[in-house]
């Protein structure tokens, strides 16, 4: 019986140290993975920093050759909407466009078609100004149409002679709404150096 016992103990310690032997193993080739873990781990970190940099510097090199290719656009856009905005004064435009007769009712559609046409024909520059910009331009149109409108409705404008007038004389009194959207354009173009 005792037989019995001890080989079940001599195969209970081979067992044993087989399985001994095969945790030094796997701890032997954990050893072995772990560096090669660790030195993975940091070409991975290595490589996606480098990624992220070479990103970084396309992009910034592919930003600043576009500027370079719209500037003189932008800058061109601004002097047309400038222009725009000095043909809509009223005293310049009241001296450009003469009425075609007596009627005040007719010069005043003729002003604000003028003006309607000239905003027309620079639409598309808005595509290369801020909304701000934009906005003040359209704001600046609008109040200069409101102020015709507004002189045209007065009783004491009786013909469209008189009609320039009264808009001349307003002129005098206050600002045109255009210089207030091209002091803006000045400083946004002057944003852009």
């Amino acid at each position: 019986m005792n037989f019995g016992i001890y080989s079940s103990f001599i195969i209970c310690l081979s067992n044993l140290k087989l399985i001994i032997m095969e945790i030094e193993k796997i701890f032997e080739v954990f050893l072995y993975a772990v560096p090669a873990l660790i030195t993975g781990l940091i070409a991975y970190y290595f490589f996606k920093e480098h990624t992220k940099n070479e990103d970084g510097r396309r992009r910034f090199l592919l930003h600043k050759d576009m500027q370079m290719n719209t500037l003189p656009i932008r800058l061109q856009a601004y002097e047309r909407l400038a222009l725009f905005l000095e043909r809509i004064t009223p005293t310049k435009l009241l001296v450009r466009v003469s009425p075609t007769s007596s009627n005040k009712e007719d010069y005043e559609s003729l002003l604000i078609q003028n003006i309607d046409q000239e905003y027309q024909h620079n639409l598309s520059q808005q595509i290369y100004v801020s909304d701000e910009c934009w906005n003040i331009i359209k704001a600046a149109k609008n109040a200069t149409i409101q102020l015709i409108r507004k002189a045209g409705l007065l009783e004491r404008t009786t013909s469209a002679d008189k009609l320039r007038e009264v808009v001349l004389t307003e002129m005098m009194e206050k600002r045109a709404p255009s210089d207030a959207a091209l002091s803006f354009i000045k400083q946004e173009v002057s944003d852009i150096w």
